[in-house]
């Protein structure tokens, strides 16, 4: 039997996908490990940015050095897009694309005997697709739930089109079966991932005909929206965050730039107006509700006047939390055409934000001292337990026995940095 690692970077997506194939390699007759001296390392990876990029080559090392004879596959979004490059890197012997990353099990076992480097890359169908495993996440308490891939949007600096294809939905029932067996196995909590989730349509159904399936599946207690895209969010499933005890009041909505000149270079489909009206809309309609966003800074173009109007902007909206990102040029984007801005003041202009953000954060969390909250703890470090309330607050409990799994109403009383801890 050989001994299979799985390694995982880049988005919750990958997490999920992830986690469904290590049970497909366990089903095809592997042994998973967490160890890096396995005999093959399989690894999930990411291209948003360079550092991703990077990442990938640092992680080949380090599993050359623990283990000089491992093989490796590196499968996914990267693999889609550098092909070539990464089939030419050493203990890499297979190199395996977006279209076929779930075949990944078969492909390997089908090949072990070969002295070749095996690749693996196709053109992305625009076609519903079911998944063969299910993602039973050991690693986590709360399972994240594919339901999308692929976009249309083409945003001038991603290269996510091109490295998962056009958008595509799953199969509703396969949606409900994965759902069914995650609840089986204990998992309270799913997240519902894709690359633009907002946009799921298959048959006739949509996004809400999934959050309604979920919640009627008794062992289900919470049902979370990953990342989804400001001109994509049906006003019902607001309505829901309102009404609904099971889906959590939590929106990830990704601005990229304050500034509408930045906004129509990054060829967003929406203006500043546009989103400062929709969010205010959400704050007004879900009490307690939590919203968060992306930024990109550095964009190439992007003036002093355009940080400006962003830093502006994101002070006086209801966001509670950002994701700050350095601009990266990426292959087939269309921004890398474009003159890049000095990488010492995308740092600078990165801090500024990521200090806004802090202070947000801390402002919001403070709302909910010496309040009750729901909280589904998650894991223990240095005697404490961990967990996350619906509204996404971290949440640090101390306790004699196990919080594991539990959905519990505690009461914060201490404000810590990006976390309420009881007492």
């Amino acid at each position: 039997m050989k001994k299979v690692t799985l390694l995982t970077q880049g988005c919750r997506l990958n997490q999920s996908e992830t986690a469904a194939l290590e049970h497909l390699f366990e089903h095809h007759g592997f042994t998973s490990t967490n160890s890096m001296d396995a005999d093959i390392a399989v690894i999930n990876t990411c291209t948003v940015t360079e550092n991703g990029d990077a990442d990938t080559k640092k992680l080949i090392r380090q599993l050359k050095n623990k283990n000089k004879n491992i093989d490796i596959a590196l499968i996914g979004c990267q693999s889609q897009i550098h092909k070539d490059e990464l089939l030419e890197l050493d203990n890499v012997k297979w190199v395996i694309g977006t279209s076929q990353k779930m075949d990944t099990a078969s492909i390997i076992k089908d090949t072990l005997s070969s002295t070749q480097k095996i690749l693996k890359t196709e053109k992305i169908k625009r076609e519903p697709f079911t998944i063969k495993s299910t993602s039973i996440d050991s690693k986590h308490t709360r399972a994240n739930l594919k339901i999308q891939d692929g976009c249309d949007f083409f945003c001038s600096f991603c290269v996510i089109p091109f490295a998962r294809g056009p958008a595509r939905s799953r199969v509703f029932e396969d949606i409900i079966r994965e759902a069914i067996e995650l609840a089986d196995a204990g998992h309270r909590e799913v997240v519902l991932t894709g690359v633009n989730i907002g946009t799921y349509s298959y048959e006739d159904k949509n996004i809400m005909d999934i959050i309604h399936g979920l919640s009627n599946i008794a062992l289900i207690d919470r049902i979370r929206i990953s990342s989804i895209e400001p001109t994509t969010i049906p006003k019902e499933l607001i309505y829901q965050m309102r009404d609904n005890p099971k889906l959590c009041k939590h929106l990830h909505i990704p601005l990229q730039a304050g500034s509408d000149d930045v906004l129509k270079a990054m060829a967003r489909k929406y203006s500043m107006k546009d989103f400062r009206d929709y969010i205010t809309w959400v704050y007004e309609t879900v009490p307690d509700i939590c919203i968060g966003t992306d930024i990109i800074v550095g964009y190439p173009d992007e003036s002093k006047a355009n940080f400006d109007e962003t830093v502006a902007n994101v002070m006086t909206l209801p966001l509670h939390y950002m994701h700050v990102f350095s601009y990266s040029e990426r292959k087939l984007a269309r921004s890398r055409k474009k003159e890049s801005i000095n990488p010492s003041i995308i740092k600078e202009r990165s801090k500024i934000l990521r200090d806004i953000s802090h202070k947000q954060k801390t402002a919001f969390i403070k709302q909910f001292l010496n309040k009750p909250i729901n909280v589904l703890f998650e894991q223990e470090k240095n005697g404490a337990w961990f967990g996350t309330s619906d509204n996404y607050i971290r949440v640090k409990s101390r306790s004699r026995t196990s919080l594991k799994n539990k959905l519990i109403q505690v009461t914060p009383k201490i404000c810590g940095k990006g976390y309420v801890e009881t007492i």
